[in-house]
Parts: structure tokens; sequence; C-alpha cells
């Protein structure tokens, strides 16, 4: 292991290079100049997040895949893919932070380690860009999406 990977699990000492984590292709979108372009992320799944997903809910997730968190910490810090997935994907913004993350909810939750086995992966999501995941999108707030409060709401009665 290389120094910078050792250094991250030395700032979680709750974790071992062996603990498992699942990494998913994502299909997310950046809008730029009205135009929307499509970009693949590689990102860590949390077990909350799979658990979910392999309930059938449409997801941009095409394929996950289970490793160790050692192994994906040095291949990200390598700029080096995980071989199941494409040549074109990206690795996510803060990915050591959101790996080191989910790796804690597989550790506190280890049954949902059962839907990915560890050196395996699974493709039968409910894949969907039907909704899509814009990552530079802006929220706009209007004066309709205040919630109306009863006048009693804010007084002693």
């Amino acid at each position: 292991m290389s120094d910078v990977v050792n250094g991250l699990l030395a700032d979680a000492p709750d974790l071992h290079p062996d603990d498992y984590v699942v990494l998913g292709l994502a299909t997310c979108f950046l809008k730029e100049e009205g135009e929307v372009q499509e970009l693949e992320l590689i990102e860590p799944i949390p077990s909350a997040a799979l658990e979910t997903i392999v309930q059938g809910i449409p997801t941009s997730y095409r394929t996950a895949i289970a490793l160790p968190i050692a192994t994906v910490l040095s291949q990200a810090e390598a700029a080096q893919l995980p071989e199941l997935f494409p040549a074109t994907a990206h690795w996510c913004v803060d990915w050591q932070q959101r790996a080191i993350a989910a790796t804690r909810t597989y550790k506190s939750r280890p049954t949902a380690q059962q839907h990915v086995p560890l050196g395996g992966q699974r493709q039968d999501f409910n894949y969907s860009t039907e909704r899509k995941r814009v990552l530079n999108a802006n929220s706009v707030v209007r004066p309709e999406d205040n919630v109306k409060q009863h006048a009693y709401t804010h007084q002693v009665l």
C-alpha cells in the first residue's frame, strides 16, 4: 500500500485495508451553456443506497462491484480505473472521503454485503436516466416554495 492509502486509513482507525466497499458506475449529466453532456462516474455506494437499489427502484447506476477499501483507494490514487469499468469513466468528487464513509456503512450493516460478493459485480439494477442526475444544477427557490404555517404556530397558547 502507498503512503497516501496508509495515511487515509490512519485517519480512519476503525477501518482495516480489507474492509468491504461497493463502487458503482453512475450515469450523470453536466449542464454547460444550455447543453447537457453525459458523464460516467465511479462512486462509492453506501449500504442503505445499495439495499434500496437492489429492490428495483430506478437508478442511475449501471453496475456495481465490491472491493476491499485499500484496493479502491490505491487505484483511485494512481488514477487507475477498476477493470470492469470503461476507460471513459471518471472518479467522483471527494472519492476518498466518500469511499471511507461508505465502507463504514457496510461495517455497521454487514448484511448489506450479501448483495454484491467481495470481488464480484452486479448489473441487474433498474437502470434509468429518465430523471437525470445533473451534477451542476442550480436550485431556484421561489416564493411559492415556502411552506405556509398556521397563524398560531409560533404562539404559546
